[in-house]
């Protein structure tokens, strides 16, 4: 029997969290580096736009450390 990806992806997001990143993390490691680095600078230069044209306020270094620092305590 063979499954479609949409429902792969039902069952997958059905998983707990913990499973479903091991999951994703497998998946991002069997693509084609080439590939994975392609979709990485596409990503960081749709974030740059983003900014650039006032889509996204950014945030600078030190704050968004003490915001991870804040949460990771509080866990």
């Amino acid at each position: 029997m063979t499954i479609s990806v949409d429902e792969l992806a039902t069952k997958a997001m059905s998983l707990p969290g913990e499973a479903r990143a091991l999951l994703a993390e497998k998946l991002v490691e069997s693509l084609d580096q080439e590939l994975v680095q392609d979709i990485w600078l596409a990503e960081a230069k749709r974030r740059r736009d983003e900014v650039r044209n006032g889509q996204v306020k950014p945030i600078p270094g030190i704050d968004a450390m003490e915001s991870i620092r804040k949460l990771l305590d509080d866990k």
